[in-house]
């Protein structure tokens, strides 16, 4: 069966798009820690993110940091933080989340977005890229 996010990649599922090539797809995270909460998949369906080979891994690295960069400069905070845990969704996802506190990473607190909020989140990190 395929991941969810699978099926945002095949367009049976709808998401706020950040970027995409050929092999990866960024997009803001459906239940977001923080504003800008952006996720970094490869399209072809992994479960675990040491199972893609060196060279998926290492451009996916390279996506994210470019998002991540995207991100800093639309999104006001601290930094932005990195995570992979990748136990809710059997699907290797990097999680670029915008922090002002520790708490903002550790997925304990989330912020609900409107859609019109997501939409411009969305359109002002991509103007950044």
């Amino acid at each position: 069966m395929a991941s969810i996010f699978t099926k945002i990649v095949n367009g049976e599922l709808p998401c706020y798009k950040i970027a995409e090539t050929e092999h990866f797809l960024a997009f803001l995270d459906a239940n977001p820690n923080a504003r800008g909460h952006t996720l970094c998949i490869p399209k072809k369906e992994t479960d675990n993110i040491f199972d893609l080979d060196e060279k998926h891994y290492t451009e996916l690295m390279r996506f994210s940091r470019t998002i991540a960069l995207a991100i800093a400069k639309a999104i006001p905070c601290k930094r932005v933080g990195m995570s992979v845990i990748g136990l809710e969704v059997p699907h290797v996802h990097v999680h670029l989340i915008p922090l002002n506190h520790m708490e903002d990473a550790r997925f304990m607190t989330k912020v609900a977005l409107s859609p019109e909020t997501l939409r411009a989140t969305a359109k002002a990190i991509q103007d950044e890229l």
